[in-house]
């Protein structure tokens, strides 16, 4: 009897610190991996290729979230089949050839194939790791778990979004940056590989305890029907609808104001990087305040940011709306997955967050094509306005139909 106490896992922080800040050190990597390109593609796009077509040059983007979305739903489902960190190790495997298709693509088409290989890597990858932290940590810290994984994953994109535009300024846009990426793609697997332990025997444990109702419909209920899934599942695709216009149109918008490429590599990694940090402290917001006002908050201020940048002109104002924008996306980032880890059984946990991470990274994809269609045909601009509405709209959805938990 006391052999099988001993073994039973327990939940908690302090209790699987080490496994958690693993995990959390290989996201970083992952987020690493998307920071490569978020400074200089479009730059790559327009100087190497010769790409003058917003859409064609958004491309790579498009098949990334499609490619990403999908990994996601995959990653869900097979959690408890295939095991969380089988699939974290699958999702490094795939990342291996990124950096070199990226140093030596001959053309447009390699370019959009590596950001193929990399939706596959991040979806499979990120969702393990928050999956396994989740199943770690229990239910009391949530929130703090979900702000150290995200903070992790985003200060990453941030901190090699400013090293790729700061490499490039100096050294060109090819190959020198994308070294990085070899890197963290040995890294990542080999932690994943030797050291990362499975948590299903967590869930488990978990399991026993568990007052949550269990879904009917995962799919449909974590998409819209259920009032408070379906409303941070919306959120989260609007979310990243707006990232997907900021990854792709803000390098462009910055490079017609005349700024240098070292100015763009840090007003684009300020973004990131206060979403990354942000989360530090809104993570465990989320596991003491209402998730609907930090939710709405959050959407908010993301729509009043996109707003202002219409009118923005000089760098500091440029670094203050990012600052903002960073804000707003800090706000929502942790409570999207605290929220749905706590309206879902434990044993629905893994498919229900691969729906909402569906949806979520499906927003990329809109967010690329949208943009770009109103980017080519009356300007980057009014491609910005649109986003900015439709930010404004996601965050009055969340005000009107979530219940106030």
């Amino acid at each position: 009897m006391s052999n099988n106490l001993k073994s039973q896992p327990i939940l908690g922080l302090k209790e699987n610190w080490k496994q958690f800040f693993l995990l959390v050190l290989i996201n970083a990597f992952v987020g690493g991996m998307v920071g490569l390109e978020r400074t200089i593609l479009p730059e790559i796009a327009e100087q190497e290729f010769g790409m003058v077509v917003k859409t064609a040059i958004l491309s790579f983007i498009v098949v990334f979230g499609l490619t990403k979305a999908a990994a996601n739903y995959y990653a869900g489902a097979w959690a408890n089949r295939v095991g969380r960190k089988n699939l974290l190790i699958i999702g490094w495997l795939f990342a291996l050839p990124i950096p070199f298709i990226l140093m030596y693509a001959p053309n447009w088409s390699w370019v959009v194939f590596a950001n193929i290989l990399l939706g596959i890597n991040q979806g499979l990858a990120w969702s393990s790791t928050v999956v396994m932290k989740i199943d770690l940590v229990g239910e009391k810290d949530r929130g703090l778990a979900m702000g150290l994984n995200e903070s992790a994953g985003y200060l990453a994109v941030g901190g090699v979004a400013f090293l790729t535009g700061y490499i490039a300024a100096e050294y060109g846009l090819r190959p020198y940056p994308f070294y990085l990426g070899i890197l963290f793609t040995i890294l990542g697997l080999m932690g994943s590989w030797f050291l990362v332990k499975d948590t299903i025997h967590h869930v488990a444990a978990e399991t026993k305890t568990s007052s949550v109702r269990k879904l009917r419909s995962v799919f449909k209920e974590t998409t819209w029907t259920d009032v408070n899934l379906g409303s941070i599942t919306q959120a989260g695709f609007v979310n990243n609808l707006n990232d997907g216009m900021v990854w792709g149109l803000l390098p462009i918008l910055l490079t017609s104001r005349n700024f240098s490429l070292d100015q763009i590599g840090v007003i684009v990694a300020t973004y990131p990087a206060v979403w990354g940090v942000g989360q530090l402290i809104t993570g465990k917001m989320a596991d003491h305040f209402s998730k609907k006002k930090l939710l709405f908050l959050g959407m908010f201020f993301q729509a009043v940011a996109l707003f202002l940048m219409l009118w923005a002109e000089t760098y500091l104002q440029f670094i203050l709306l990012c600052i903002v924008l960073g804000a707003g996306t800090a706000l929502v980032y942790p409570t999207f997955l605290a929220g749905i880890a706590q309206y879902t059984h434990p044993e629905q946990r893994a498919k229900s967050i691969g729906v909402f991470r569906l949806w979520r990274d499906s927003g990329y994809a809109a967010g690329a094509i949208l943009t770009g269609i109103i980017a080519d045909v009356w300007g980057v601009l009014p491609s910005i306005g649109v986003i900015a509405f439709l930010t404004l709209i996601s965050a009055v959805i969340i005000r009107v139909r979530m219940q106030p938990v």
